[in-house]
């Protein structure tokens, strides 16, 4: 029997605590035949931190939310094979579906090996592909052709056909071409491309290195943001690798194609997730899009041909060089090809990363693979590509998931965020929190977005404040159409979606924060009344004793009061009250 161990270290599995279960597992180990290794992140969040036995390949044993206590009982399991006194941290049935039902292609190795070997990354076939295309004689068309084939749509958020980008750029005249990866991953609750990273960094550089291989670029930059220090730091040790290792620089592997990669560490613009503001901000300038046409494809990086995918498209490039583009074909729908990685958050039990077949619904990926949402509450809504997409609602939960029919919610693919949402999410307070976004995050360009999404903010400012009036809606609708037709690249263009997709779905509650005064899902403080009911209060005076501001009184024995002047309503009245005679209205 051979066992060793290995200790999820992604951020999130840092985050929970995984860095100082290795650090106890390591001296327990010392001088043992029993390796202690670091893999990524499996995508299990809420499991983490996780540890996994593997006796020779061979999976044995997955804990989950190891504790550094633990440490003794993993370190005599792996040395005797017996389980029992690890027992507890076996993960259940239930949550092994998470990952049982997801079909992985992009993240193939997240959580599997070691993100720091490039012999671990060998060992799952990492460098295959390329060394398959410059050994075999396959040309740059014969590349094209197969990503063609396959279908594959840039997963970035705008799903064009990766091929075509690819073969423009080829294409194009000129010697000097650049291949960028867009990095820069900003939507919020969105971690697909820092897992990646993170994970298998080498799968990025070898979809990269294929991808300069078929446009006729000799330089790779992965623009990166710099909030991914993990992810920087590994990626910049796996191109150290390659490059050791020849599959990096002059004559790869003694052909006459030659690449080198260098990173850009991004300063947190999600302006810059646009091709051409991202372009601008290596240059060294603002990020600032330009106007199209040109396209990157002719005139991009130094006004040369260049092409930007972002990380997960090219985690999927070799993936399809290796099987065939047929065989990516095979998965998704008529008009998505492939598999898409989504980043599950919110108010969800089973939350973390999940890739699956275009053509599933909302609700697989919510309740079959999510386990549901938290807490036993009722689903209200998904929130589908960040401060670019939309809410889908309760009943569209059947929604096929494809570019067309998301599209056709008012939602987006984007990236691959997915914000869950339960009764207790007011929507308005939502569309605000993404315009309070990209409010902050408009390069100031144009007038449009620069100056439209501050005014769209600032009414919904007023109505969660409960200052809305009469034709607050209307004027956000005729706003947020100006803004999308006006704007001047695709942040100020999406940015009124998810003011129109919650107004399309979801008007009752803009109507009651602003006819009524009243917030239905009990979340906007301002709009807030707490009450307590005389016939149900004992007069116990716990809520008075327990309110910080003193703005509960009455006798002893005698119903109290509450003065709403005082209330700042921090729910500690409520939270106190052993008798249910205290609510919020």
């Amino acid at each position: 029997m051979s066992m060793r161990i290995a200790v999820g270290k992604g951020s999130c599995g840092i985050a929970a605590g995984a860095q100082k279960v290795f650090d106890a597992l390591a001296p327990l180990l010392s001088g043992t035949d029993i390796p202690l290794g670091t893999v990524g992140c499996i995508g299990m969040c809420w499991l983490e931190p996780i540890v996994d036995l593997y006796e020779n390949d061979t999976l044995k044993a997955r804990l989950v939310q190891v504790r550094p206590e633990d440490a003794q009982n993993i370190a005599d399991a792996a040395k005797t094979g017996d389980l029992s006194a690890v027992a507890d941290r076996i993960i259940t049935p239930e949550d092994s579906e998470f990952l049982t039902k997801q079909t992985r292609i992009a993240l193939r190795n997240c959580g599997i090996i070691d993100p720091e070997s490039l012999e671990s990354a060998k060992a799952a076939g990492g460098y295959s592909a390329i060394t398959h295309i410059l050994k075999d004689g396959v040309t740059p068309q014969d590349v094209i052709a197969c990503i063609k084939v396959s279908g594959l749509a840039g997963r970035g958020g705008a799903g064009f056909p990766t091929w075509f980008k690819w073969n423009a750029a080829r294409e194009s005249a000129g010697d000097e071409k650049y291949l960028i990866c867009n990095a820069d991953e900003g939507d919020p609750g969105a971690f697909m491309d820092r897992a990646v990273i993170e994970s298998d960094p080498h799968t990025l550089i070898e979809g990269m290195l294929i991808g300069a291989y078929a446009i006729g670029a000799q330089e790779a930059i992965v623009y990166v943001r710099a909030e991914y220090p993990l992810a920087i730091k590994r990626l910049e040790h796996a191109i150290a690798e390659a490059r050791a290792a020849g599959y990096i620089g002059k004559n790869i592997m003694g052909t006459d194609f030659s690449c080198d990669f260098r990173i850009k560490a991004g300063a947190g613009a999600f302006v810059c997730g646009e091709e051409t503001a991202l372009i601008e901000s290596l240059q060294g300038q603002r990020g600032m899009p330009r106007l199209k046409p040109p396209f990157p494809a002719a005139a991009g990086y130094w006004y040369k041909p260049s092409n930007i995918n972002n990380v997960e498209t090219y985690a999927n490039v070799a993936w399809i060089i290796n099987n065939g583009g047929e065989a990516f074909a095979a998965m998704g729908t008529e008009d998505s090809k492939g598999t898409k990685v989504f980043a599950l958050t919110g108010k969800i039990r089973r939350g973390g990363l999940v890739e699956i077949p275009m053509g599933m619904t909302l609700r697989d990926v919510i309740f079959d693979i999510g386990g549901g949402i938290r807490g036993g509450k009722a689903f209200k809504a998904v929130q589908m590509g960040g401060p670019s997409g939309g809410c889908i609602p309760a009943e569209l939960l059947d929604t096929v998931i494809d570019y067309k029919k998301l599209a056709a919610t008012g939602a987006i693919m984007g990236s691959g965020g997915m914000v869950v949402m339960d009764e207790s999410t007011c929507m308005v307070s939502m569309a605000k929190f993404f315009l309070d976004f990209t409010a902050k995050e408009s390069c100031g360009k144009c007038v449009h977005c620069r100056i439209g999404t501050k005014r769209l903010q600032e009414i919904l400012t007023r109505i969660v404040e409960g200052r809305g009036k009469e034709g607050d809606i209307e004027l956000l609708e005729e706003l947020c159409n100006a803004v999308r037709d006006g704007a001047l690249c695709g942040l100020g263009q999406t940015a009124p979606n998810p003011v129109l997709s919650t107004l399309r779905y979801f008007r009752d509650e803009f109507e009651a924060h602003i006819t009524d005064k009243r917030c239905p899902a009990h979340t906007c403080t301002d709009l807030l009344r707490y009450e307590i009911h005389a016939d149900a209060c004992k007069g116990c005076t716990a809520c008075a004793r327990k309110c910080p501001v003193s703005a509960i009184s009455g006798s002893v024995k005698q119903p109290h009061v509450i003065d709403r002047s005082k209330c700042i309503k921090c729910g500690q009245c409520i939270a106190t009250c052993k008798f249910g005679a205290i609510t919020v209205e």
